[in-house]
């Protein structure tokens, strides 16, 4: 029997150790890579020109980046064509040395894992012990996945006519472009980055321009493990300019993109008006969470409750839908209300901190706004609903009853820590409000009743469908959206087939004996 944790003598763990103590952000951490990541060597942009990135905690500058625009990515393009060329170092490595590089960079990870996350909480403003945990943990188990898959991507032989052989190949799509959000940059760039390699793609990469620095790390750890130059290739820089470029690029023949339904339909747009490269995106999410009469109260309450409010509510996968069964629904309200007020919003630094800082000023604007809309057209206002003073981007955690479907906060993304919360009366009642978006990409059911639960996991048009759960994500598992929620998927092994094309190979069989 396998120990737990602790002492293997006889399988049990050992209740007198002592926990290991939580690790400690870097305060006075400096940024070393602010430049643009092209050919494994650091360069200022083109045009000279460079941007500023802040801490949305302070609203204080942290510091400088070179602005890349068409021509940078021009120069990226040129590399990751280079290095994809037949001959090259990184078409001459086997599958399995891919792979290898995929483990170390994941040991990378480990080794910086702290300073990675203090970048990532200065940039972003999401609490240290978040980072830490939930997002280095998901990039590291991400890039593991995918170096075990390296050497296990394979075709079929499919049987024909007698006198013919043939068998399909799975062969890298060329160049890769990978344009990433601000929510979960290092996440995000890992679940694009990883698939990409493991298939022996090259990438060309555009951080959010809100958040660039741990991407730009990413080029430091890349050159370190030994990625042969022109693999890996990183241009910070803001959407309309690099990012259009990216999109528009007659060499790039894959863009895989997480962000805004608006925005994907630009790249969707920009590449069939290019070169009709192939695109995967993950985009918006208004995400019905059902708590039906029979389900654990103090569950759902909590997974609701993080559903929404994790990362500052900044989450396309946000529970922004709170369906509740009538006979439950008063005491479901008071006890949201109740988890909303102890909610500790603060310095995303302190280990105390679960809420930080809206990303910038626009983000802030628009969710007081959305709030507002719901007090005027008849929301009941339970708690929160207003900026925390003195204290620049923070809002506090915010929660409406008496909800209608036809109000802007029940039918638009608000990605902010606003929790919705409205009543239903039966099962088919809900299945028609739920579905009644244009979004599909995650749903959650909480209830005991196993028939009932599959019944809903069945009629949610959600690309995933989480059952007394919420937000479990796994590197193993395939993640995207129905309808106006994206194209393609991400993680699992389903996300290979979104880098790789299928050649199929028939050889005509010679008539003479042998």
């Amino acid at each position: 029997m396998a120990a737990l944790n602790g002492a293997v003598e006889n399988g049990q763990p050992d209740r007198k150790a002592v926990p290991p103590p939580l690790p400690r952000p870097l305060r006075s951490l400096e940024v070393k890579y602010t430049k643009i990541f092209i050919n494994n060597e650091w360069h200022e942009s083109t045009s000279g020109k460079k941007f500023p990135t802040y801490n949305p905690s302070t609203l204080e500058k942290i510091c400088d980046i070179e602005e890349g625009d068409k021509p940078d990515v021009d120069n990226a393009v040129e590399a990751a064509k280079a290095a994809f060329q037949r001959g090259s170092p990184w078409r001459q490595m086997d599958a399995l040395s891919r792979g290898r590089l995929l483990h170390k960079l994941a040991d990378l990870l480990e080794r910086d894992r702290v300073i990675l996350a203090t970048l990532e909480t200065m940039d972003t403003g999401k609490p240290f012990l978040q980072a830490y945990f939930i997002d280095l943990e998901g990039c590291i188990k991400t890039l593991r996945y995918y170096a075990g898959w390296a050497d296990k991507i394979q075709g079929r032989t499919i049987p024909v006519d007698e006198n013919f052989v043939c068998f399909t190949r799975h062969e890298p799509m060329g160049v890769c472009g990978a344009i990433t959000p601000w929510n979960f940059p290092l996440l995000m760039l890992v679940w694009k980055m990883a698939p990409a390699l493991c298939c022996g793609n090259t990438l060309v990469i555009k951080p959010a321009e809100q958040t660039p620095l741990t991407s730009l790390y990413i080029g430091s750890l890349i050159k370190e493990v030994g990625f042969p130059p022109g693999v890996v290739n990183i241009v910070p820089g803001y959407g309309p300019t690099a990012g259009a470029a990216i999109s528009t690029h007659h060499s790039i023949d894959k863009i895989a993109f997480t962000g805004s339904t608006k925005v994907g339909k630009l790249i969707k747009e920009a590449a069939s008006k290019s070169n009709l490269k192939r695109v995967t995106l993950e985009l918006g999410g208004k995400n019905p969470c059902i708590v039906c009469a029979d389900a654990d109260l103090d569950l759902a309450v909590e997974c609701a409750h993080q559903g929404v409010f994790f990362n500052q509510g900044q989450c396309c996968t946000a529970a922004s839908r709170v369906f509740v069964e009538e006979q439950i629904y008063p005491e479901f309200v008071k006890r949201s209300v109740e988890y909303a007020k102890k909610r500790l919003v603060g310095d995303p630094f302190d280990a105390r901190t679960e809420q930080g800082p809206q990303i910038d000023q626009k983000q802030f604007d628009k969710i007081l706004e959305l709030i507002e809309s719901g007090k005027k057209e008849g929301a009941k206002l339970e708690c929160g609903g207003l900026a925390i003073e003195d204290r620049g981007l923070f809002i506090k955690p915010t929660v409406f009853s008496e909800v209608t479907d036809n109000m802007r906060i029940a039918k638009e993304e608000i990605f902010g820590p606003v929790q919705p919360i409205m009543k239903f009366k039966s099962i088919e009642e809900v299945i028609r409000r739920a579905n009644s978006t244009e979004y599909g990409l995650t749903a959650a059911v909480f209830t005991k009743n196993l028939d009932r639960a599959l019944t809903l996991a069945s009629a949610l048009q959600s690309g995933t469908v989480w059952i007394n759960c919420y937000n479990a994500l796994y590197a193993q598992a395939p993640f995207g959206g129905f309808k106006m929620s994206g194209n393609g998927r991400e993680l699992g092994e389903y996300a290979l087939a979104e880098y790789t094309e299928v050649k199929t190979v028939t050889i005509k069989l010679s008539q003479k004996s042998p």
